[in-house]
């Protein structure tokens, strides 16, 4: 079955065609992003403008297509931390869905981490025992900790990369001195949460997920992409420093230059690294292990677990053919080919 997940997040809207089969591992066929920066857009009264809803509605309305195009059968279409704060979120996701026809579905912070915390016990299974992790966002960061498929603790905190830089470090390059206010700062804000956190039990393995852990541990010499998911990456608590004396120095521009790091990431690049080392430090981690999979994925594995337990099914795509149960036929009524964008 061909699945197509779309992810509308702070910065970026992004689409992951995977064929996923029950009781196997969803594999990804192709994956297509463009830079929305939904967060940048919103007035003074937390109201997402004019000009962000429309960009958002053509970019729904043309990756809702090439998923059709890519032969998906269902379409899991969600909205993280932005449309879950804009006041005005129940006016925008409505002209969404009236224009484009895709019913946006806006997750929890909660839900995020529960989900990302799925997909991390999936790829690493039972042998690691009690799992910690760690997900920064543009608006959020996620913190579980858990040794079932559950997490026994999910938190959701203010501290993503994109708010803190816009909140913070305004300058570019951000000064020293904001650079240690906001260390501090930082400190202070995750003593409650990290306690809470550390309470339902030592972890066995600490993990990261997230494109912002994975641009840090690049820069700081783990593996590029291209030499697969299978390949152990690591960040750790001094390489983590070392980096960010670096990279605070620089411009947004400079850093873009640098391997691994995108240009719609470099300007959240210090601010993403400021919050994994005062999460580190809070927990006292030297070493996290950088797990390929997070919030997508768990998306797709939670579908995947629902549909064999009997439960709903997600919104079949327009044009799709069903059975008599009303269930998507896996291919029916779509054609075209696979359209791959690097991610």
């Amino acid at each position: 079955m061909r699945l197509g997940v779309l992810d509308v997040g702070s910065n970026t809207v992004h689409l992951l065609v995977v064929d996923a089969h029950r009781g196997g591992h969803p594999m990804p066929m192709s994956s297509t992003k463009a830079t929305l920066r939904l967060s940048e857009n919103m007035d003074g009264e937390g109201r997402i403008t004019v000009q962000g809803a429309e960009r958002l509605i053509a970019t729904v309305a043309e990756f809702a297509s090439i998923a059709e195009t890519s032969r998906c059968v269902e379409l899991m279409p969600f909205a993280t931390s932005a449309l879950r704060e804009a006041t005005n979120s129940d006016e925008v996701l409505a002209r969404v869905r009236a224009e484009t026809g895709v019913d946006l579905q806006v997750l929890t912070g909660v839900d995020e981490a529960r989900l990302t915390f799925l997909a991390v016990r999936r790829w690493y299974g039972w042998s690691p025992g009690r799992i910690l992790n760690l997900d920064i966002g543009g608006g959020s960061l996620e913190m579980t900790n858990g040794g079932d498929e559950e997490p026994d603790v999910a938190l959701s905190l203010q501290l993503g990369a994109g708010r803190l830089t816009r909140e913070w470090l305004r300058e570019d390059p951000p000064g020293k001195r904001r650079v240690s206010v906001l260390r501090d700062w930082l400190d202070a804000e995750l003593v409650t949460p990290t306690k809470q956190l550390l309470e339902a039990g030592k972890p066995d393995l600490a993990v990261g997920t997230s494109k912002t852990f994975r641009s840090l541990a690049r820069l700081t010499g783990a593996a590029p992409s291209s030499a697969g998911l299978r390949v152990r990456r690591t960040l750790t608590s001094s390489g983590l420093r070392q980096l960010i004396a670096f990279i605070s120095r620089m411009t947004a521009a400079d850093r873009a230059e640098l391997e691994g790091v995108s240009s719609d990431r470099s300007q959240q690049l210090v601010a993403g690294a400021l919050v994994a080392e005062a999460s580190m430090r809070a927990l006292s981690l030297d070493t996290l292990e950088i797990c390929p999979w997070a919030l997508r994925e768990g998306l797709i594995l939670r579908k995947l677990d629902t549909d064999m337990n009997g439960g709903p099914r997600a919104k079949a795509l327009p044009g799709a053919v069903v059975d008599a149960s009303g269930k998507p036929v896996p291919g029916g009524g779509l054609s075209g080919p696979i359209e791959t964008v690097s991610s």
